[in-house]
This record gives C-alpha cells, structure tokens and sequence, in this order.
C-alpha cells in the first residue's frame, strides 16, 4: 500500500488581518483520527490501516531560523521518504516554501489551486510573504509549469495584470460545477484553501467570502483527477471563527479524498 505523509506547518506569521491559522493542525488531526468518523475515503482506501499514515508532526518554528528556510527543509525531509505528502496549514504564505522543496523533487508539475482569493498580489501592506502574495512568488520563482485556480471570486485589475503576467489559467467561481475538466498531463500539487467553500460549511476561516463552492463539489473534481497528485496543502483554518468544530471536520474529510486519490493516482 502507498503510504501518504502528514506534515504540519502551524505558522501564520503572514497573516494580514487575524491570527490563529496556525493553531489549526492539530485539530484536523482530531477530527481525522476521531472515532465519530470512518477512516474509508469515497476511493476505497482504508487510511487507518497500519503504516497509511506517516505523520511528521509539527514543524517547530524559532527566532533562531528563517521560518521559510525551514518550512523548505523540513518538506524536503518528508519527501524524501517518497510518500506523496500533505502538509497542514497555517496560513497560505506557507505554500511558496513548500513549494521550494517540492520543484526539487518534480521538474515537471502543475498546481491546482483552489481558493476564493488569487494571493498573487506583488505585495499587500508591504509584505512580499504575504499569505495574500504567495503565487506570485512561486511564479517569478518558477516553481510550476502551469498554475490553475478554480474559484475565484474576488478578482480585483492588480490581480488581472498578474493573471496576465504569469500565464495563470482561472476558473472563477460562478463558472463552477459539479464536475470540473481539467486537461493536465503533469504530476499534480493541490493548494486547498478553505475559504474557497461557502462560509456555510467553513465558518473557521478568517477571509469569509459568500458564494462559494460545496465540498461536494470539490470532492468530485479531486476524484476526477488522473495524474499523480504529488503533494498537498490545505490552509486558512482559522479554530478561533469556527464552530463546533464544523471546519474542521471539513477540513478531515478533504484531507482524507486527497489522500485516497494520491493513492490511486500512485497505483496507476
């Protein structure tokens, strides 16, 4: 069986507008390991099976270290066990150092980022880490071939020019169904922000913005998926505006769908 790693980032030091993103790793793992749920995916795997789950706990951030060097080490450490990995956020400024590791690994890659917000501004406030600037680092970074982001609904004329820029491929939200084509031909990275799902089923992000996708949605176009997926990151849970833990729980079983599809991905 392919096992999958598990890697928390709990760091939300980019975050413009509230903490708290990064106390969310371990409450996704609660609510994955909880017994109120199965540990089956839709896929048919079986993730409470001995050794599915490889779980690097949390990264340990210090004043002593950049903590984008070693949010880049620490991924590099995990993928070296040549699991596909899935890495708990924290705010999405961490996905640019993911990122760093993660090109290392796959000369050819495309990522699927769904979100309600771009986060390709040059800079917001000043900050060029930014969770709202995180694309545009990975594209002057040239970290992917081909970035894709499903989604969208607050497009702005900046992040228009960026589109323009980079070369980014946008579905906006009101284009959304419940299926989704989507023609790649490359290994896969999936960047979940939360806040791409309607506030009605993640109330515990700190960027709410109505008119969202379902989780259903989303799963059916994961499943769609015919690549391998590589690696993960699912961001922007906020436990302090969530309730009953109902994020969270979101959060678990998106958790376990990208899971279950890098197994079947792998395996074909």
């Amino acid at each position: 069986m392919t096992s999958i790693s598990l890697l928390g980032i709990p760091n939300d030091d980019n975050s413009a507008l509230m903490k708290g993103a990064a106390e969310a790793p371990p409450l996704i793992r609660r609510e994955l390991h909880s017994d109120a749920y199965s540990q089956w995916t839709e896929t048919g795997i079986d993730l409470g099976a001995p050794g599915a789950i490889v779980d690097h706990g949390d990264i340990r951030f210090d004043d002593a270290h950049d903590p984008w060097d070693l949010i880049e080490q620490q991924v590099g450490v995990a993928l070296a066990r040549g699991h596909p990995l899935i890495c708990l956020g924290g705010d999405h400024a961490i996905t640019h150092p993911i990122m760093r590791a993660v090109r290392r690994r796959h000369p050819k890659l495309t990522i699927l980022h769904i979100d309600a917000h771009p986060d390709i501004y040059d800079a917001y406030q000043g900050n060029r880490r930014s969770q709202t600037s995180s694309f545009a680092r990975i594209m002057e970074d040239g970290l992917t071939d081909r970035l894709i982001q499903v989604g969208l609904r607050t497009i702005n004329s900046h992040h228009r020019d960026q589109f323009k820029r980079f070369g980014v491929e946008v579905i906006e939200a009101h284009r959304c169904g419940e299926t989704l084509t989507l023609d790649i031909n490359t290994p896969i990275y999936i960047s979940m922000d939360l806040d791409a799902l309607d506030p009605a089923h993640v109330p515990g992000v700190t960027y709410r913005e109505p008119g969202g996708l379902t989780p259903r949605q989303v799963i059916n176009w994961l499943h769609a998926l015919d690549q391998p997926i590589v690696a993960a990151d699912i961001v922007e849970y906020n436990p302090r505006c969530d309730i009953s833990n109902l994020t969270a729980s979101v959060a678990a079983k998106l958790l376990k769908e990208i899971a279950g599809m890098m197994v079947k991905t792998t395996r074909k």
